[in-house]
């Protein structure tokens, strides 16, 4: 077999390979061994004489040649799948989209119809994301998450700036109205969504408070689950006008005007995913549904 053929191969089942978390996930999927597995991986990066991935506590992931291989590679395979697709008669493109259940339902659902009705040749898929971590986007297309936007692992795009601010329920607004957000908050648990967010201290920052020493805090990954934690009074949490139906029913009050302005929702989409035209089509169609009500 010519090097060429054997190349094809190998690049084929590299990207396979590259879309699980480990070894023994992409063997089970490809009903083949671990060992096959590790022995095509290993002739190709000796062939190439490049390292295409490196060991992780979980599993394996893509070095930076094995992104780059990956995204030369897996544009021109997805490519020949749709031209094999149109010629059996089959026009069907799919996207996997990764977002939180929180966004998904109070902004993202109500709208989805009218991409489905204009694109109804693509296959949309909703991935329930909680801490957008490798593992969960590793089969996703594009992904909106929460944050300041600052992910150096793939394509960020800005999207909706949603400005974040303390919330809190009747019992803590009371409180605040009565000593004041100063001398209030360090008697709150502070709601985060993972332990290395910045949030709240970039919040008390802008709002001039002095960091709080205490570690009084409760870190809830789910939206959706923070929501209610701060209606079931577990503490306070920096959300977003996304709970507007809370704060009119008067389950959430704000405690404060100050808002964490550089945070919002952003497009991300990782580095192995090839834009496309379907992500596109996606993208721009969501950029052009922040005006529009649900």
């Amino acid at each position: 077999m010519s090097s060429r053929f054997r190349h094809h191969d190998q690049l084929r089942l590299f990207v396979e390979i590259a879309s699980h978390a480990s070894f023994s996930e992409a063997a089970e999927a490809l009903n083949m061994t671990k060992g096959a597995i590790s022995y095509q991986v290993k002739t190709l990066e000796t062939d190439l004489g490049m390292s295409l991935f490196r060991r992780t506590t979980r599993g394996v992931a893509l070095t930076g040649e094995g992104l780059r291989l990956l995204a030369i590679c897996q544009p021109q395979y997805d490519e020949i799948e749709s031209e094999l697709s149109a010629l059996k008669g089959i026009v069907s493109r799919t996207l996997t989209i990764g977002v939180s259940t929180y966004f998904a339902a109070r902004w993202l659902s109500p709208r989805l119809m009218s991409f489905m009705q204009d694109h109804q040749s693509v296959q949309l898929r909703i991935q329930p994301m909680v801490q957008f971590s490798e593992q969960e986007l590793q089969d996703v297309d594009l992904a909106i998450r929460w944050g300041d936007g600052q992910w150096r692992d793939g394509i960020v795009t800005p999207f909706m700036p949603l400005r974040s601010y303390p919330v809190g329920n009747a019992e803590a607004a009371q409180l605040v109205s009565e000593i004041g957000m100063e001398s209030a908050i360090s008697r709150f648990t502070l709601l985060r969504d993972r332990d290395d967010s910045n949030a709240w201290s970039e919040w008390l920052r802008a709002a001039g408070l002095p960091r709080q020493a205490r570690r009084d805090v409760l870190i809830v990954p789910d939206p959706n689950v923070r929501v209610q934690a701060v209606i079931d009074g577990q503490g306070i949490a920096l959300l977003d006008d996304l709970v507007q139906e809370e704060l009119r029913s008067t389950k959430l009050y704000r405690l404060s005007d100050t808002t964490l302005s550089d945070y919002g929702y952003f497009l991300y989409r990782p580095l192995r995913v090839a834009e496309t035209e379907t992500v596109q089509d996606f993208s721009n169609w969501l950029q052009l549904q922040k005006s529009t009500d649900p």
